[in-house]
């Protein structure tokens, strides 16, 4: 699939239109012994309405599905699956924002901001692999997925690491990825080829958060004039030894 140049706007030109509306991305990291759902732009993770997930799923080694639970905490959400995941996705619906003439962002659909002057809906989405040799299998529901072409926990630091981008599961040209998204956010890395697929070097023995994001026009809905979609894959560089 290639998108019209049209409807891609590049990261750092999304930031600057939407401010943090589009520019915070979503990922998980496990912290004090949790896998908490993080909503933040670099090193910086800021509060959120933890109803805004709309969805987790959660994995084993063989694809088959785990039962997970959303804990919907008073500034974040947390992931419980029923057992030790091999693979997790989760995706935030961050709902319709319109900005009015003085550049203030409201969460809610133009039609209910009279004069305003911009106006998307944003969904934001992440992967993350936990266990060697996981099976991955195709998940419908996030719309924008970065999907590794090689298991990314056997390649190691300073190494490339092959990857495909889908859009509603089909290969999307053009697309640029943020290699750290955490430690440099707004560095491009790669660009997706003719067939979605690029080399985006692992960079850390700790967590790595490979990103992209895609701006579409959205000229037939009423409420929103684009539609924004972030997405993220994250996964050890190296084996954590204690």
């Amino acid at each position: 699939m290639r998108l019209d140049k049209r409807f891609l706007v590049t990261p750092i030109l999304a930031a600057l239109l939407t401010g943090n509306v589009q520019a915070h991305g979503l990922w998980t990291e496990q912290r004090r012994g949790n896998i908490e759902v993080i909503y933040g732009h670099g090193a910086e993770d800021d509060a959120f309405k933890a109803e805004k997930v709309s969805g987790a799923w959660a994995f084993d080694e063989q694809g088959r599905m785990i039962p997970v639970t959303v804990e919907r905490l008073t500034d974040h959400a947390r992931l419980k699956p029923l057992k030790a995941a091999a693979t997790l996705a989760v995706a935030l619906d961050n709902g319709p924002w319109s900005q009015t003439a003085d550049k203030q962002w409201i969460n809610l659909g133009q039609r209910q901001v009279p004069g305003a002057v911009a106006s998307i809906h944003t969904w934001k989405y992440s992967l993350a692999f936990y266990q060697r040799g996981a099976q991955l299998p195709e998940i419908r529901r996030i719309r924008l997925a970065i999907v590794p072409e090689v298991d990314p926990l056997e390649v190691g630091p300073g190494k490339p690491l092959p990857v495909k981008v889908l859009l509603d599961g089909k290969p999307v040209a053009g697309i640029e990825l943020i290699g750290d998204y955490r430690g440099e956010p707004d560095a491009v890395s790669a660009k997706t080829d003719a067939e979605g697929r690029a080399q985006v070097m692992v960079r850390n023995a700790g967590l790595n958060i490979i990103a992209a994001q895609v701006t579409l026009d959205t000229p037939n809905d009423p409420d929103v004039k684009q539609q924004g979609l972030f997405s993220s894959l994250t996964f050890l560089g190296a084996p954590h030894h204690e």
